[in-house]
């Protein structure tokens, strides 16, 4: 049978939309970070566990494999597959916690991060702690075992697990917390569970084996499949669970696990330490194992040369030896005497080295220490940025004993300048003997592959043979590894893990070549390519960080898989020719729904907008509309006006027919119209008065005075029908004039503008030149500067802010204004109920996130953020444009805030879909402010 029998039998039961057989959709879909390309046939986005437990039994029937996908962060080719990928839908976000935080039960979709911020009330977190957590998932992190820099092997997701339930490979279902659950399982599985047991008697028989075993997991070890849990428990039930972690999908699937919590103490001090040679580095790292830090980091040399551009790192680290390296030492403790404590007993350990190394002192300064962990964070990415075009940036992570950690890391070295990786970086948990590498790798000629094999052939043989160390420590076996496993291991515990397999999943459909695969050129198959595209995307490494920000993720594609699919567009226009139909799905999918704010910047590790992208593909496909956009710029007074009569003559049908039957109008003659005429939501604002003040002149004498610039949409969008709104501008004018602050206001009947409509649609010299009026402008009236300038909507100060500030303006934010200027000059009476809080797009890449909660704390203190929607999606006129964009992004957002009085944001625009989606009123920030505040008497 075949997979079209398979998709046959799943059309029964699932409906067309969750089955994906298009072969751009699969392509984009199918993409991972790993340095591996299989391209699925079928993509699933399953529901429910019963849902799951079918495809598994039709799976078996047609023999076709399947693959589990989270959130394809996986680095190792674990998470791809050509044959069927399951993915899941939102269904799959539970979360319970325990009364007091201690034990969290968790569904296997949702984000590592999220999960710290609902446990931050507790004082708790999960104890794995990977690099990725703000993008990976739950059900990626058990699958992997993954830790990371703090949770060593004590808190990792083994030695953290406290129940699992679980489907597999038959369709089965098994629920470890369940005793009813257990008793069913033991009746029905009795032979499965015998032949675990039989495993564990078998391994605890062979003495050497067993040593060996328990030796290995003394160090980080991800390698193959847990064999320690065939050690560590008697009860086949909990071999069961435990296997399942680190089984990378070949076991079964892990539908639900509960998790014992670690502390997450709120006391914090790091401190660098560089050291002439690594064995005396290793030699400290040694002795600091006794004393009560969090996380021992360790940079070589060349590590630190790629970050030596970032701020924070010390001077004697610029001077450090080739053969010397950093350690960066992070102690935390539930009090501050304690941690004073931890600090100086760190610092009398370091003491019993009369020399060879020096130290900046601990800090307990969140900037300093935010910029010390920066550096080490931003390793990885300065080799990714500063690699060639068309090639991949490959990340390994080994485990050596620590006592033979400063010999792992010259071998490394030595092997580098073997195989001409000079490029190539150390850095890792060094606490662990955990190390990671970072090199750069073109597979386009057959020499490069070969010599990647060669490497890793080396690497192998160092790393398991030589140093007795793990070749996989956390990142997980995959396919990567997957051929070198019998050299770590052996000839018996491979056999061992055979039999796993067999038992778990005697048909072998269950993501095979993972883990285990005989073929010893399998890590050397499927490479990516990374073919050149554009300047803007060519550095980015797939990696997916961006994904859970963007609005369109769950709609039509992510940034990641943006640039995958225009990489491949320009590969065929290279060679077999654009395939039309990928090309016009391209432009709906990639180009049209594209909010084009930027937010993947904030998250992605070498800094690529593929709102920038998109800009320039919009510039592309509109430059016909060229003299268009340079006659409405020139006469935009004029166009603001003609605007605020379409908003009147709107409001006024709105009126007539009322405002949720004109917006169901609309959208039936939008469907009629094939998407081609726009959505007029309920929420929609009507016209507002131009905001004019007297013109006068700034004296430098004058004091307290502040330009006040209304965006042209304040100006233009007033209150929605019904909505007990007033306009911003007048909601700031009133709050300055509280304040006591005198007020300048340059003419509307400039037409001054940011630029931003303009060039959202891809017209960027137009919306410059409307850019550079405006910064004249503010410029001229702020007396040179001379005066603070206050922008009302964050969008338009995130386009004008770098510019006005390089001209020598004092440009705010109304979130860094309010912060700066005027909660010491009001009285705030504080909203004592909940208002919910969107942080728009930006203010996060504004970086002032910090003064918006602050004042959020000062106006209303019970203010809640939902989680999960970090980008509205309205973008501009996406919401009236693309509505499903919005509606996408925002389909939680009701029943998040469902408590809250109204809602609060920083943008007009985004307020008319956030008001739209939520049921509640979404109110401009200074509109709550003037409400929550009087003058100072």
């Amino acid at each position: 049978m075949t997979i079209d029998h398979l998709i046959l039998a799943l059309k029964h039961r699932f409906p067309e939309s969750r089955l994906t057989t298009d072969p751009m959709r699969c392509f984009a879909l199918g993409t991972d970070a790993s340095f591996y390309r299989l391209t699925p046939k079928l993509v699933v986005a399953v529901e429910t566990e019963a849902e799951l437990s079918f495809l598994l039994i039709q799976a078996q029937l047609c023999q076709v494999p399947v693959t589990f996908r989270a959130a394809g962060t996986s680095l190792s080719g674990q998470a791809v597959t050509d044959s069927v990928l399951v993915v899941l839908t939102d269904e799959w976000r539970g979360c319970r916690i325990d009364p007091l935080g201690e034990r969290v039960h968790l569904q296997p979709n949702l984000i590592g991060a999220d999960i710290n911020q609902r446990l931050k009330p507790f004082g708790r977190k999960i104890g794995p702690d990977p690099a990725s957590i703000g993008s990976c998932k739950v059900g990626g992190i058990v699958a992997n075992n993954a830790s990371g820099m703090c949770c060593g092997t004590r808190h990792n997701s083994y030695h953290t697990l406290a129940g699992m339930r679980i489907v597999l490979a038959d369709g089965s279902i098994i629920d470890s917390r369940d005793p009813v659950s257990i008793a069913e399982f033991r009746s029905t599985h009795e032979c499965f569970l015998d032949k675990l047991s039989e495993l564990s008697v078998d391994l605890k028989a062979n003495t050497a084996l067993a040593e060996r075993v328990r030796h290995k997991y003394r160090l980080k070890n991800t390698t193959g499949y847990g064999l320690n849990a065939l050690l560590d428990f008697d009860d086949p039930i909990n071999m069961l669970t435990h296997l399942m972690v680190g089984s990378e999908g070949t076991l079964g699937f892990i539908s639900e696990v509960s998790l014992n919590t670690v502390p997450d103490w709120p006391h914090r001090a790091s401190i660098m330490v560089g050291f002439d040679d690594l064995d005396l580095c290793a030699r400290a790292v040694t002795a600091l194992r006794s004393c009560p830090v969090d996380a021992v980091e360790l940079l070589d040399r060349r590590a630190i040369e790629s970050v030596a551009h970032m701020p924070g790192l010390p001077d004697f680290a610029r001077q450090i030896p080739p053969e010397g390296g950093v350690l960066l030492v992070d102690v935390r403790a539930e009090m501050a005497d304690a941690l004073t404590g931890h600090c100086d007993q760190v610092m009398a350990t370091l003491d019993h080295f009369t020399e060879g190394w020096r130290s900046t002192g601990f800090t307990r300064d969140s900037l300093r220490i935010a910029q010390y962990w920066n550096l080490r964070k931003g390793t990885f990415p300065a080799v990714g940025a500063m690699r060639a075009t068309g090639t991949t940036v490959i990340i390994e992570d080994v485990a050596f004993p620590v006592e033979r950690l400063a010999e792992g890391v010259a071998a490394l070295q030595a092997l580098f300048d073997r195989h001409g990786y000079t490029e190539a970086i150390i850095f890792g948990h060094a606490l662990e003997g955990n190390l990671h590498f970072v090199f750069t790798q073109s597979f386009e000629e057959a020499t490069e592959v070969a010599r990647y094999d060669a490497f890793m052939q080396d690497i192998a043989e160092v790393v398991a043979g030589t140093l007795g160390g793990s070749l996989k420590a956390e990142h997980g076996t995959g396919r990567n590894m997957a051929p070198f496993v019998v050299k770590e291991w052996g000839a018996d515990a491979y056999g061992l893990m055979k039999r796993i397999k067999q038992v778990f999943d005697p048909a072998g459909i269950l993501n095979p070549g993972v883990i285990l695969n005989d073929d010893p050129k399998a890590h050397i198959q499927h490479l990516k390519a990374l073919p050149a595209a554009d300047p803007i995307i060519d550095t980015c490494i797939e990696c997916g960080f961006c994904e859970p920000v963007c609005p369109s993720r769950d709609l039509t594609l992510t940034p990641r898989q943006r640039i995958t699919l225009y990489r491949e567009l320009q590969r065929q226009s290279r060679n077999e020719g654009v395939n039309p139909a990928w090309q016009k799905a391209f432009n709906y999918q990639g180009i049209d729904t594209c909010a084009a704010t930027g937010l993947c910047e904030v998250r992605c590790p070498v800094g690529i907008n593929t709102g920038e992208l998109v800009l320039s593909l919009r510039k592309r496909n509109n430059h016909r509309f060229d003299r268009l956009a340079r006659f409405l710029s020139r006469h935009f007074a004029t166009l603001a006006t003609l605007v605020r009569g379409g908003l009147w003559t709107a409001q006024g049908m709105q009126r007539v027919a009322g405002a949720q039957r004109l917006e169901r109008y609309s959208a039936a003659i939008r469907r009629l119209s094939g998407g081609r005429t726009p959505l007029w939501p309920a929420t929609t604002p009507g016209a507002a008065r131009p905001v004019y003040a007297p013109t006068r002149q700034s004296r430098p004498a004058d004091l307290d005075t502040v330009v006040y610039w209304a965006a042209c949409v304040t100006q233009v969008m007033g209150p929605a029908l019904g909505d007990g709104r007033q306009p911003v501008p007048a909601a700031a004018l009133s709050v300055l004039r509280k304040a006591g602050l005198a007020v300048v206001v340059p003419q509307p009947t400039r037409g001054l503008c940011c630029g931003q409509p303009f060039h959202s649609k891809g017209h960027v010299e137009v919306a410059e030149q409307q850019r550079r009026e405006l910064v004249d402008e503010l410029w001229e009236v702020s007396s040179g500067g001379r005066f603070p300038v206050l922008a009302d909507t964050s969008p338009c100060s995130l386009r004008v802010r770098t510019q006005a500030e390089a001209r020598g303006i004092q440009f705010y934010d109304s979130v860094d204004f309010i912060d700066r200027f005027l909660l010491d000059r009001l009285a705030i009476q504080p909203e004592p109920g909940r208002v919910a809080v969107h942080t728009t797009c930006s203010v996060q890449k504004q970086g002032i996130e910090a003064s918006f909660q602050r004042v959020l704390n000062a106006v209303t203190p019970q203010w809640v953020q939902p989680e999960g929607m970090a980008c509205c999606g309205f973008a501009g006129d996406k919401g009236f444009s693309q509505p499903e964009l919005n509606a996408s992004s925002l389909r939680h957002l009701a029943g998040s805030v469902g408590d809250c009085l109204y809602g609060i944001s920083t943008s007009r625009t985004c307020e008319i879909g956030l008001s739209q989606h939520s049921g509640l009123t979404y109110f401009s920030l200074f509109e709550v402010l003037d409400r929550q505040s009087v003058h100072p008497d």
